[in-house]
C-alpha cells in the first residue's frame, strides 16, 4: 500500500500555537530596545505629515493602575495606527512631578519642611522621590508594549521645564489675566492649602442642617410690604448645613423673582419662599400656620435684619443663585465662605470676613467660638441659638459634599489672600468658549461637558501654600499689593536662574539681586503655582519648546475627569497666552468597573492589577480588552471578561498561524498569482479583505477601536474560519504544489496575512510583530516600520452577489447536515451527498460551479436541480423556496482527500484514491476555476 501522506501539502510553521505571551513579550521588548525600534520608526517616517498626540502627564507616585494602562494603551493604539497611515507620529511621554502627594510621602519618610529638615533639603528629597517613582512607572508602561521616546520624556521638574512654566506665567500676567484678592477658595485643612477645582471630588457627608431666624429690625416697614398694617415682629428663616459659617454672615439673600410668604405660626411671624413652605414647616415641626401676605423678593431688598447671635445688622439682598431646590428660599450669605456669596457681596459692597485659620480653627478673638475647630463650633452655635430662640429646627442631613481628593477629607470654603486668573476681566471665559466650538470631541458629548464647566467656573486660584512646586516668582508692593511694574522682565530674569539651578534658585534669591535699592519696598512671593498650571502649560513648555513636537497638538486624550482638569487648564492657559486652544481634538475615555458595574477598589476585593495581568495573561490580552471595550462609557473588566478576550485572541492567533502554516515554501516574488489567474473564491476573498481594510483604517481614524475588534473577530472566525479556509483546505492540501489552484489560494492568503498583521499591529503589538517575523518574503525588521498594506492586485468583478447567495445556501446545507450528524447517519460532512432544488438567481449562481460545488459545500457530491425536479430524499430542509435533500454517501472513501466518490479505485495502480487524486499524484493535476 502507498502512503499518500507525502503527496499532500500539509501545513507547517514555526509560529507557535501556544502564545505564552507573559513569557515571550519581555524578550520581544528587549529586542525592540536593542534595535532602537522607536528611533527606526522616527527615521522611517521622517518628512511625512505630522500627527501629534500630546501625553497628559501622569503623576509620578506609586505603581501604575488599570486606569493608567487603559490610557497609555489607547494612546499607543492611536500613535501606531497613525504611523501605519504614513504619518510621522512621535510619542513623547511625560510626568507631572510637583505637588502634594509627593510632599506627603517625603514628610512620612523625612519630616516636614522647615521643621525636621530645611525647605531646600525637603525639595531635594521630593525630586529624588519623584525620579524613583517615574523610573518605576516608565518600566511598567514599557511593559504594556507602548512605544515612545522613553529615555527622553518631559518632566515638569527639570530646570528647563520649571523655567518655561515661569515664562508661561509671565505671558499670562502680561495678557492681564492675573489678579490678587482676598477671596473664598476650596481649602483642605489637612493640606493646609487652597485646592484647585480639579483636586475636589464629591462624596456623601453627614452634616447638621438648621433653620435659623434672622429677626426684622423695622417690623412695621417690613409688614407693610405684605399689606399687613401692624408692628408685630417677624423673622426671615434661613437654612444651612454649615452653622460654623454664621459668624461671618453679612446678609440674607432672596431671589428677586420668587414669591415669598409671610406666615403666622403661633407667636411667630416667619418669611420664606412659597414653594418651600410646606417642606420647611414640616422640618420645623410647625403643624398650624396661616399665610397672611405675599411679596416678591425684589420688594424686600435692603431691609435690615438682626444677626442671630452677634450685635450686628445685616441687609436683605437679591441674588440669582437662590433656588427652591432645598431650604427656605432665604440664603445666609457669608462672602468669606462661598463663591456665590463673594460675587453677590461685591455687588452690595459686603465685608469679606474669614475668622477661620488654615487648620480649620476659629481665630482666638472670635466671639462665642474663638479657638474652637469648626465641628465643635457647630455644636456651640446650635446650643447658643437654641437658648436664644433663634433656632427653629436642627437635625442631621446626608448630602453630597466636596472632599479633598488626596486626603479624602471634607474641605471648607474660606477667604484667604490668593492669586487668581480672572475668567472675565480680559475675556478669558468668552474666548475659551469660542475655541471649544472649533474642537473635535470624541465622544461628542465632551463639548457640552467642558462648555458647562468653563461657563460656570469661578476665577482660577493658582496660588498654593506648599513646599514642592514652581514658585509664583513675582514681587509685590508692600503698601499697594500691586505687582512690580517690571514684572515681565523680572520673571524672565528669574526663569534664567531657574533654568540653571532649578526652583531653589528662586527661594535662595535675595530680592536685592534683582531689585537693587528698591528691594525694601517689595515682598518676594513664595507661594507656589497650582500643579494644574504646571501640566496645563505643557503646550508651551513642551509642545512649543520641543523640536520633536508641534503646537497645537492634534489630540489630547485622557479620562473623562479631565474636562475639569488637564483639558481645561490647558485650554485656559493656551487661550490666555495664544488666543487659541492647544489641541484640535479631545478624546475622553471612561473608567473601569467590574462586571456588575461596581467601582473597583482593594477594599471591595474586585481590583484588577495590570502588573498581575501581564504576568499571567500577557500585555496583548490587556490591550485586546482595551480595544474591544467601548471606552466612551464605563469599561467593565473581570476574570470572565478577560477569559472571553483570551478566547478571541486565540481565535485570531490561530487564524494567523493557519495562514502562515499554509504559506510554507511560498515565495511571493516567485509564486504570486496574477489577478487574471486567481480562482474566483480567492478573488472574492481579496475583495472582502480590501473592503475590510478600508473600514478598519476608517475606524482607526475615528478612534472606533471596538468596531475594529468586532470586524477582526468576525473576519477571522466567520469569513476565514467558517467559510474560506474550510473550503480551500482541500485545494491547498491535495492539489499539486505548483498548481495554479494551490498558488492562487496561497497568493490570497499571503495578501490577507500581509493586511491582517498590519491591522493587528496597533492593538496586538507583540503578536503582530511575531507574525511579521514568520511571513515569507523580504520585509523590514518590524511591522511598525511598515504602512497599511498596498500590495493587493487590481481586481475585476469578484461576483460578490453570487458568493453572497452561495454563502446563504451553504448555511442552509450545514443545518441539514447537522441534523444528519445528530441522528448518526453521517460523521463528517464529507460523508454526505446533497441535492439542492432552487430556481432563478440562486440556481444560476450555484450551477456555475459545476463539479466544484461539492468543494464549496464540503460534501462528497452536490447536484443542482430546478424546483420542478423535486423528489423524495432522506432529509430535507426548506428556506424561502430553497429545498435541500441530503443523504449519506454509499461510495468508498478516498484515503487521500477523504471524499466518498464512485471513482475510488478506478485506477488499478491507486486502488485507494479517487480519480482526481490520481491526477494530482501521478498525472497532470486537476484544474479549478472557482473553489
Amino acid at each position: 500500500m502507498v502512503d499518500y501522506k507525502d503527496t499532500l501539502n500539509l501545513p507547517k510553521t514555526d509560529f507557535p500555537m501556544k502564545a505564552n505571551l507573559a513569557g515571550r513579550e519581555p524578550a520581544m521588548l528587549q529586542r525592540w530596545q536593542e534595535m532602537d525600534l522607536y528611533g527606526q520608526i522616527r527615521q522611517a517616517k521622517q518628512g511625512k505629515p505630522r500627527f501629534i498626540l500630546h501625553d497628559g502627564p501622569p503623576y509620578a507616585n506609586g505603581d501604575i493602575h488599570l486606569g493608567h494602562a487603559i490610557n497609555k494603551i489607547l494612546k499607543d493604539i492611536i500613535i501606531k495606527a497613525r504611523s501605519m497611515s504614513d504619518f510621522d507620529a512621535p510619542y513623547v511621554p511625560g510626568w507631572d512631578c510637583h505637588g502634594l502627594p509627593i510632599e506627603l510621602q517625603v514628610e512620612k519618610k523625612k519630616g516636614k519642611a522647615g521643621q525636621q529638615l530645611s525647605a531646600a533639603d525637603f525639595r531635594r528629597h521630593c525630586r529624588e522621590y519623584a525620579r524613583q517613582q517615574l523610573d518605576r512607572q516608565r518600566q511598567q508602561f514599557i511593559r504594556l508594549g507602548v512605544l515612545g521616546d522613553w529615555q527622553r520624556p518631559y518632566l515638569t521638574m527639570t530646570p528647563a521645564a520649571e523655567a518655561n512654566i515661569l515664562r508661561a506665567l509671565g505671558r499670562m500676567i502680561a495678557a492681564g489675566h492675573l489678579t490678587g484678592g482676598f477671596k473664598p477658595v476650596h481649602w483642605c485643612v489637612e493640606c493646609g492649602s487652597a485646592l484647585a477645582e480639579a483636586e475636589v471630588e464629591y462624596e456623601d457627608k453627614l452634616s447638621p442642617q438648621i433653620d435659623v431666624c434672622f429677626e426684622v429690625v423695622d417690623s412695621q416697614a417690613f409688614n407693610q410690604r405684605f399689606g399687613v398694617n401692624d408692628d408685630k415682629g417677624a423673622a426671615l428663616v434661613i437654612w444651612t448645613t454649615t452653622p460654623w459659617t454664621l459668624p461671618a454672615n453679612q446678609a440674607v439673600a432672596l431671589h428677586p423673582a420668587l414669591t415669598y410668604v409671610l406666615v403666622e405660626a403661633g407667636k411667630k411671624r416667619l418669611l420664606l419662599a412659597e414653594a418651600l413652605l410646606d417642606e420647611a414647616m414640616q422640618r420645623c415641626g410647625i403643624a398650624e400656620y396661616q399665610v397672611i401676605g405675599k411679596a416678591r423678593g425684589e420688594a424686600l431688598e435692603r431691609l435690615a435684619l438682626r444677626h442671630p447671635f452677634y450685635a450686628r445688622e445685616v441687609p436683605v439682598i437679591l441674588a440669582e443663585h437662590v433656588t427652591t431646590e432645598a431650604g427656605t428660599g432665604a440664603v445666609h450669605t457669608a462672602p468669606g465662605h462661598g463663591h456665590d456669596d463673594y460675587l453677590v457681596g461685591l455687588k452690595y459692597d459686603l465685608k469679606v470676613e474669614n475668622p477661620v485659620d488654615g487648620r480649620g480653627v476659629f481665630l482666638p478673638d472670635t466671639p462665642l467660638v474663638g479657638g474652637l475647630p469648626i465641628n465643635e463650633a457647630n455644636t456651640r452655635l446650635i446650643e447658643n441659638m437654641q437658648e436664644s430662640g433663634a433656632l427653629l429646627a436642627a437635625s442631621q442631613l446626608k448630602h453630597s459634599y466636596p472632599f479633598c481628593w488626596r486626603h479624602k477629607a471634607p474641605i471648607i470654603f474660606r477667604a484667604t489672600p490668593q492669586w487668581f486668573f480672572s475668567m472675565d476681566a480680559r475675556g478669558l471665559r468668552r474666548q475659551a468658549l469660542a475655541e471649544i466650538e472649533k474642537i473635535a470631541f470624541t465622544p461628542a458629548w465632551g463639548r457640552q461637558r467642558i462648555q458647562g464647566m468653563v461657563a460656570e467656573r469661578a476665577d482660577w486660584c493658582i496660588s498654593r501654600q506648599r513646599a514642592w512646586g514652581v514658585p509664583i516668582a513675582v514681587f509685590i508692593d508692600k503698601e499697594s499689593g500691586e505687582l512690580h511694574p517690571d514684572t515681565a522682565a523680572l520673571i524672565e530674569a528669574a526663569a534664567k536662574r531657574v533654568e540653571q539651578d532649578g526652583i531653589d534658585a528662586w527661594f535662595a534669591l535675595a530680592p536685592e539681586a534683582l531689585l537693587g535699592a528698591e528691594a525694601e519696598q517689595y515682598h518676594k512671593l513664595e507661594d507656589l503655582l497650582d500643579v494644574w498650571f504646571d501640566s496645563g502649560v505643557t503646550h508651551a513648555s513642551v509642545l512649543d519648546a520641543d523640536p520633536r513636537l508641534d503646537f497645537p497638538a492634534d489630540l489630547y486624550l485622557e479620562g473623562s475627569d479631565q474636562h475639569r482638569g488637564w483639558f481645561q487648564s490647558s485650554l485656559l492657559t493656551s487661550v490666555g497666552m495664544n488666543g487659541k486652544a492647544p489641541y484640535k481634538g479631545v478624546l475622553t475615555h471612561g473608567f473601569f468597573v467590574d462586571e456588575h458595574g461596581m467601582k473597583m477598589s482593594k477594599s471591595r476585593g474586585n481590583a484588577v492589577s495590570p502588573q498581575r495581568l501581564m504576568k499571567t495573561l500577557g500585555a496583548d490580552i490587556l490591550r485586546l480588552w482595551v480595544a474591544a471595550t467601548d471606552y466612551r462609557g464605563e469599561m467593565s473588566i473581570s476574570e470572565e471578561i478577560l477569559k472571553r478576550n483570551a478566547d478571541a485572541y486565540r481565535r485570531i492567533r490561530n487564524t494567523a498561524r493557519y495562514l502562515l502554516a499554509n504559506l510554507n515554501g511560498f515565495d511571493p516574488d516567485r509564486d504570486i498569482v496574477k489577478e487574471a489567474q486567481l480562482l474566483e473564491l480567492d478573488r472574492w476573498l481579496l475583495w472582502q479583505t480590501i473592503d475590510l481594510q478600508q473600514a478598519i483604517i476608517a475606524a482607526y481614524e475615528k478612534y472606533q477601536f471596538h468596531l475594529i475588534y468586532q470586524r477582526l473577530h468576525h473576519f477571522c472566525g466567520v469569513t476565514l474560519g467558517s467559510f474560506y479556509l474550510d473550503i480551500i483546505k482541500d485545494r491547498i492540501y491535495t492539489m499539486q504544489a505548483e498548481s495554479i489552484g494551490r498558488r492562487s489560494a496561497q497568493s490570497a492568503m499571503f495578501h490577507v496575512a500581509e493586511a491582517l498583521v498590519r491591522w493587528l499591529a496597533p492593538i496586538l503589538s507583540f503578536t503582530a510583530d511575531e507574525i511579521w517575523g514568520h511571513l515569507p518574503g523580504a520585509r523590514s525588521a518590524s511591522v511598525f516600520l511598515a504602512s497599511w498594506y498596498a500590495g493587493f492586485p487590481k481586481l475585476s468583478d469578484a461576483r460578490n452577489q453570487d458568493w453572497e447567495r452561495t454563502i446563504a445556501v451553504k448555511d442552509e446545507v450545514s443545518k441539514v447536515l447537522e441534523r444528519l450528524r445528530a441522528t448518526g447517519d453521517i460523521g463528517s460532512s464529507l460523508n454526505a451527498e446533497v441535492a439542492i432544488y432552487c430556481n432563478g438567481a440562486v440556481q444560476d449562481s450555484l450551477q456555475r460551479y459545476g463539479e466544484e460545488l461539492r468543494f464549496v459545500l464540503l460534501t462528497s457530491d452536490a447536484k443542482i436541480h430546478g424546483n420542478a425536479e423535486q423528489a423524495g430524499a432522506a432529509t430535507a430542509g426548506d428556506s424561502a423556496g430553497l429545498e435541500i435533500r441530503a443523504r449519506a454517501s454509499s461510495h468508498k472513501k478516498c484515503v487521500r482527500c477523504w471524499q466518498q466518490r464512485a471513482d475510488v479505485g478506478a485506477d488499478a495502480a491507486h486502488p485507494e484514491i479517487c480519480a482526481r487524486c490520481v491526477s494530482n499524484v501521478s498525472g497532470g493535476g486537476e484544474v479549478r476555476r472557482y473553489a
